[in-house]
């Protein structure tokens, strides 16, 4: 699915709203305005079956369906497979990413970070539409 910055559309997950804002404002400032949000794994799921997306930023730990057991549902999906997702997580320690990495993670944050880091995972993720 061919888009730009603009019409990009990113599901971002987390089950506390306040970081899911704080995502979109750094999204905005970096060009992307095609902004989903989703509290826990369960509702991103759902949207992720009702249409496409060019990109999940979601949080690791979260009640009921954790970003891990998304992103192994989402490769598991035959016309999901290739999306690419971001895991953003206060737990940076190395188990965690190592799981998320040999579920197929595109790349992982670890809170807090800047917007700098960000547009570093952003451009890994969907190299020319990151800027």
């Amino acid at each position: 699915m061919a888009a730009d910055a603009q019409s990009a559309a990113i599901l971002v997950v987390d089950d506390y709203h306040a970081m899911v804002l704080t995502i979109h404002h750094m999204l905005r400032q970096l060009g992307f305005h095609n902004l989903f949000e989703a509290n826990d794994g369960n509702a991103a799921w759902q949207l992720l079956c009702a249409r496409p997306f060019h990109l999940v930023i979601s949080d690791l730990r979260m009640r009921d369906v954790s970003g891990l057991e998304l992103l192994r549902r989402v490769r598991a999906c035959e016309t999901m497979r290739a999306l690419p997702f971001i895991m953003v997580t206060a737990a940076g320690e190395r188990d965690h990413v190592l799981e998320a990495k040999g579920a197929g993670v595109t790349d992982y944050i670890v809170k807090p970070f800047t917007i700098a880091t960000l547009r570093a995972k952003l451009a890994t993720a969907l190299g020319d539409l990151a800027g």
